[in-house]
């Protein structure tokens, strides 16, 4: 497939995958989150163990997907694989910080799967803590790793209609197109509407503005 510099970007497979199943383990998990660098709204994360045999086709990073694509892949994931999806809440990242928070929704999507995985592929450079198992970390493993592709796909899609159904309870932040990421009009709507409930304290435009007096109560 050409890639827009006239280089063939590789596109994910399964050679993690068919590695930890050839080294005797049995239930291969990838493990991805999304929403670190978002203003507003949850983080959250998906664990995904893929059947061999039923893999669905296009399976690719999702940020590399259209949103359309991404919600057609999310239903196919969710008929063939074991899929568990998990969240830390904004009062859980102001209390122990956004990387902590993931790592948090990352256990707890690996502990909601309905059978064990008894390997991880989790996406990134850091395992999480609670995390005991067996595991590898893959830099990039969502456009590496067809079960990490298939979390990024089900833990995005699911944290953008999260953000679409909030945004509805507060218009103005443009939520459903920016799903609380810093963009120029969510940071001007911050400025002169104030901060939701929904907002990260934490973080550094969400706190200077609390300290300008402009707080929102509901």
């Amino acid at each position: 497939m050409g890639h827009p510099k006239g280089m063939t970007k590789p596109l994910p497979d399964f050679s993690f995958e068919t590695a930890a199943l050839s080294r005797g383990y049995c239930r291969v998990a990838g493990v991805d989150e999304v929403g670190r660098g978002p203003l507003a709204g949850p983080v959250t994360a998906a664990a995904v163990v893929l059947d061999p045999n039923n893999i669905p086709e296009g399976l690719n990073d999702s940020k590399a997907l259209s949103a359309k694509r991404r919600v057609a892949l999310y239903d196919l994931i969710a008929a063939t694989a074991d899929v568990s999806i998990a969240h830390a809440s904004v009062e859980e990242i102001d209390e122990i910080n956004i990387l902590r928070a993931s790592h948090l929704a990352m256990e707890r999507a690996v502990a909601g799967l309905i059978q064990a995985p008894d390997h991880l592929l989790i996406d990134g450079n850091m395992t999480p803590r609670g995390l005991t198992i067996s595991s590898e970390t893959i830099i990039k493993g969502d456009a590496r790793s067809l079960s990490i592709s298939a979390a990024s796909i089900v833990a995005k899609t699911c944290r953008d209609r999260i953000m679409v159904d909030l945004a509805q309870q507060h218009p103005g932040y443009g939520w459903e197109t920016n799903a609380g990421y810093p963009s120029k009009s969510h940071r001007l709507a911050l400025q002169n509407l104030g901060v939701t409930p929904h907002h990260r304290r934490s973080f550094k435009p969400v706190h200077n503005i609390l300290y300008q007096d402009k707080y929102v109560s509901d």
